[in-house]
């Protein structure tokens, strides 16, 4: 399923209308008709509800006015408030305008020239909202008197129905421009927009629903919209069945490069979920010092003592033995817990440079990258990074809140930097490639804010990249599946208490559930907001 920005809807619009013949009221009529049908969805007892629906002069007014059409000729209550006045509204919006009043519908001009100011609305007095003020086209701040209305809107506790997109929300970054509606229900057409899964738009949209509008499929083959949201459904076969013949060989053999004193846990968790997510064979290479404790604790994996300076951490000495023992390895996973103390984070940067095997680099590994990510470019073999915000905002020299404010940006900026698949970890995770190719990933929740996750995760890329998978498929896999694990112990155990172990537990059942297509198509009501439900 693509995730479009503003402008692409825009081309996939015009692509249908000019090209295609498709008139824009036919559009306008199959997304009204849409709204309706969730709106009937999700409030079964619509006609015993005063419905009021505020309409702006675009198309995203009207919508409503389509969608206040049908809930007047089916019998409901629909008070229209139009927020500009009849002369203003032109084009499809127009259409819908006139043929809403000859039908018998009744508005009322709010905040505009010629009209009450918005003040005096009493919104308590309504059981729905409709929102179809502004679209997906806005691109600067709210101004009064919409302002207003919206904040009226949310304080309300009335629930509301966006139309498209909540109103005042960026449909490119997911950021509020100045107030966004806090929509209990968010219905939007043809194909959800970037905003509505980057936080804090994925809490603001509320329950999404995607309606199809009629869109031809020769509009998405000829304009290739470059994001996707990952499904179970695209992740549906990824790795291919195991013959019966197989051997440990068949799966690959993963080079753990991980631990220093006091963080040893990092490389244990990352090797373990290698072995977990499939794997074949696990090699943990630590600081000779600490070796002995790790084949302790280690049953499975295999240890590579190494050399170390005087802080426990490895030192350059250790490249030479590293370089020699990459014979019948697969993949590397480098950064869990290495320490940026000493040798140790020139020595990340030479593994990272000459290593020619593919690399997932986490972590430390990350924090020894910083002023040298365009050195990745000449690397080998492919490259998977995966900060996050904070990781993230060092690579690139700006602060956490300028790569919060445009993740997408930030990721797609990483990857070109660095010539390498970005992982940008975090609420509503983005997967970026050199040449501008975009995932978004909306499984995970809070309960999985707590140490280690990222070390599980790297160790779980690491293992799908050893059985053979490319860095974007790998990247995608691996990140959903850890995702959805949080997202299922979220919905049975709460929020709460979850450790990164835990998880690792869970990788074999919930790989195969989701491999072989059988993951739930009624979600729990907790793990909605991680999720589209199509209609």
């Amino acid at each position: 399923m693509f995730v479009v920005k503003a402008k692409e809807m825009r081309d996939l619009d015009l692509f249908s209308i000019e090209r295609m013949g498709i008139p824009g009221p036919v559009l306008m009529e199959n997304a009204a008709r849409g709204a309706f049908c969730v709106l009937q969805r999700c409030f079964p007892d619509w006609k015993k509800r005063r419905i009021a629906v505020f309409c702006g002069r675009g198309n995203n007014g009207g919508d409503g006015l389509v969608l206040a059409r049908y809930i007047l000729e089916r019998g409901g209550s629909a008070q229209v408030f139009l927020t500009a006045r009849l002369e203003d509204v032109t084009g499809d919006a127009r259409f819908a305008l006139e043929s809403f009043l000859r039908t018998g519908g009744e508005l009322s001009i709010v905040g505009s020239e010629g009209g009450p100011s918005p003040e005096g609305l009493r919104l308590s007095d309504y059981g729905l909202i409709v929102d179809a003020l502004l679209g997906t086209g806005l691109q600067r701040e709210v101004r009064e008197p919409l302002a207003f209305i919206i904040r009226a809107m949310n304080s309300s506790q009335v629930p509301v129905l966006s139309v498209d997109i909540p109103s005042g929300l960026c449909s490119d970054t997911g950021r509020p421009l100045g107030i966004a509606v806090e929509a209990t229900v968010t219905v939007t057409f043809a194909f959800p927009k970037l905003g509505h899964f980057l936080y804090p738009g994925r809490k603001l949209s509320g329950e999404l629903y995607v309606v199809d509008i009629g869109i031809p499929r020769k509009a998405t083959e000829e304009l290739k919209p470059q994001c996707l949201l990952v499904t179970p459904q695209m992740l549906k076969g990824a790795l291919r069945p195991r013959e019966p013949d197989s051997h440990k060989g068949n799966f690959g053999h993963v080079l753990v490069i991980a631990g220093s004193a006091g963080k040893t846990g990092a490389g244990v968790m990352a090797s373990e979920a290698a072995l977990r997510v499939g794997a074949g064979l696990v090699t943990m290479a630590v600081p000779k010092s600490l070796n002995l404790a790790m084949e302790a604790r280690l049953t499975e994996v295999m240890t590579l003592p190494l050399p170390e300076g005087e802080e426990q951490s490895l030192s350059l000495e250790a490249l030479d033995r590293i370089l020699e023992e990459l014979g019948g390895k697969n993949c590397v996973a480098l950064g869990p817990g290495i320490s940026t103390l000493g040798e140790t984070p020139a020595l990340a940067r030479e593994i990272a440079r000459r290593v020619p095997l593919p690399m997932v680099i986490d972590a430390d590994g990350l924090n020894a990258l910083v002023g040298h990510l365009e050195e990745l470019r000449d690397a080998p073999s492919e490259r998977i990074i995966t900060p996050h915000p904070g990781e993230m905002s060092r690579l690139l020299g700006c602060s956490v809140r300028e790569v919060q404010e445009d993740r997408l940006a930030a990721a797609l900026k990483a990857a070109k930097l660095g010539g390498c698949c970005v992982v940008l970890k975090g609420a509503g995770s983005v997967i970026a490639d050199p040449q501008g190719n975009v995932r978004l990933v909306p499984t995970g929740n809070p309960a999985m804010a707590s140490g280690g996750m990222g070390d599980v995760l790297t160790g779980m890329i690491a293992g799908l990249l050893a059985q053979g998978m490319k860095p974007m498929d790998a990247a995608s896999l691996g990140t959903y599946v850890h995702g959805w694990m949080g997202d299922m112990w979220a919905a049975t155990k709460g929020k709460r208490g979850l450790a990164a172990t835990d998880l690792i537990a869970m990788i074999p059942e919930s790989l195969e559930t989701l491999l072989e297509g059988k993951a739930p198509r009624t979600w729990p009501k907790e793990m909605r907001d991680a999720c589209c439900l199509y209609m």
